[in-house]
């Protein structure tokens, strides 16, 4: 006894602040411990079964497993024909259902952490989520407006106003949630407001950030986001069916029907001829036929020296290797969350399926590379940006400019003085 009273003599007294949140923690009741209980405890509520009754009566004589395999296979096919159509409709109509998915898979995850937490009462949660959503994509959507469409934006005087201070005004609405954060906290949930916090950033880094990055993808040319979505679901359909079918999808073929076409490979312009948004334009030498010749060895087993197909046909190659090896990471990412919250499926909105979030856990990261790719290999100086940009100059800015160029020019060879003179 008098070993143990000396011991604990020589060990040292607790940090007063240590101290303090200990005492704190105690009078609320709540330890960390208890905090990791409760939200163990927590149970989600049971998915229910949104399986239409016609099919639900079709199929009432199979078994769970073909009945499941069954509606899976009919709503994919329902999904696929739905994707055709807005595929038809064009690039704008996709761009609102790419911000129609955007809103749902943040509904579907932001409602998960409401249903674990809702029992513990905190102030403005699901307020302040759907406030951060509707700033970030303000400030993105902002952005990409100025961008692409910038003598649209320099013409109308209230978009101008907007654009010039975007960024201003992007940071306004985002500080006055965060202030809206701080006033909200309350003293027994510190910890807890401060992990809500964070899911909801965490959340719109991983669904809004990158469903921006779709709708830049699309602006590219409609081809960008049509393939690597195809590679996607072409390996999802595959990695269910695998046990049933056996097969291949001809996605390079369909990289080479694509390319064909300008609806497809030109980039959405603004054009103000027309006041109009157009997808028209000389295909780049990306989707233009050319010959390339083949390795001796292979020659020796086909008996071809060479063969003629579109450069981007070699760019879906990296596409499709990426969404069959990197892709599903996605999705493991996707079912190591729900396994975590103890969750077949992020909402229900899909009978078969899930909600929208489980049909595009690898899209989003496929967006991602898509993008990334385009930048580093593919997009360069884009001249009518340039141009729209040199117009809206002050004149004494333009002169600077159209000298320096002229200078550069015939330093280069590429004006003569004759040129010059006319």
């Amino acid at each position: 006894m008098t070993e143990l009273r000396q011991r604990v003599a020589r060990e040292p007294e607790a940090p007063p602040e240590d101290k303090e949140s200990e005492s704190e923690a105690k009078a609320d009741g709540e330890t960390a411990s208890d905090s990791e209980s409760r939200v163990e405890a927590a149970t989600l509520p049971p998915s229910a079964d949104d399986t239409p009754e016609v099919l639900n009566r079709a199929l009432s004589n199979l078994s769970s497993r073909w009945k499941n395999w069954w509606v899976r296979g009919i709503l994919t096919l329902a999904m696929i024909a739905f994707f055709f159509i807005i595929i038809y409709l064009g690039p704008m109509v996709l761009m609102m259902i790419v911000m129609c998915v955007q809103i749902k898979c943040f509904h579907e995850i932001i409602t998960i952490g409401y249903n674990v937490y809702h029992s513990y009462d905190l102030p403005w949660f699901r307020t302040l989520s759907w406030y951060f959503l509707l700033c970030v994509n303000y400030f993105f959507y902002g952005e990409t407006v100025t961008d692409y469409f910038f003598t649209l934006v320099q013409r109308e005087e209230p978009l101008r106003i907007l654009s010039k201070y975007h960024r201003f005004i992007s940071f306004t609405l985002y500080l006055t949630g965060f202030c809206m954060f701080v006033l909200s906290l309350v003293k027994k949930h510190y910890r807890l407001q401060f992990y809500m916090f964070g899911w909801t950033h965490v959340t719109l880094l991983i669904v809004v950030t990158q469903s921006h990055l779709v709708i830049h993808n699309l602006f590219e040319g409609m081809i960008w986001f049509i393939v690597p979505i195809s590679c996607v679901i072409c390996n999802d359909i595959m990695a269910y069916m695998f046990g049933f079918f056996f097969g291949r999808t001809p996605l390079i073929k369909l990289s080479y029907v694509m390319s064909g076409y300008r609806c497809f490979v030109c980039p959405v312009e603004y054009n103000n001829d027309t006041n109009s948004f157009t997808v028209d334009c000389e295909p780049s030498g990306l989707f233009r036929l050319q010959e390339y010749n083949i390795p001796g060895v292979i020659q020796s087993i086909i008996g071809w020296k060479t063969v003629r197909m579109y450069p981007f046909q070699i760019h879906s190659i990296a596409l499709s290797t990426f969404a069959s090896l990197i892709g599903p990471f996605g999705g493991f990412f996707a079912s190591g969350f729900k396994r975590a919250f103890k969750i077949k499926d992020f909402a229900n909105t899909i009978p078969g399926h899930g909600g929208i979030m489980d049909r595009f856990d690898c899209q989003y990261l496929m967006a991602t590379f898509v993008n990334v790719y385009i930048a580093s290999f593919i997009r360069g100086p884009n001249p009518s940006k340039l141009v729209q940009q040199f117009l809206t100059l002050r004149p004494d800015q333009q002169l600077h400019i159209f000298n320096t160029l002229k200078s550069h020019l015939t330093d280069k060879g590429m004006l003569t003085a004759a040129t010059e003179d006319k």
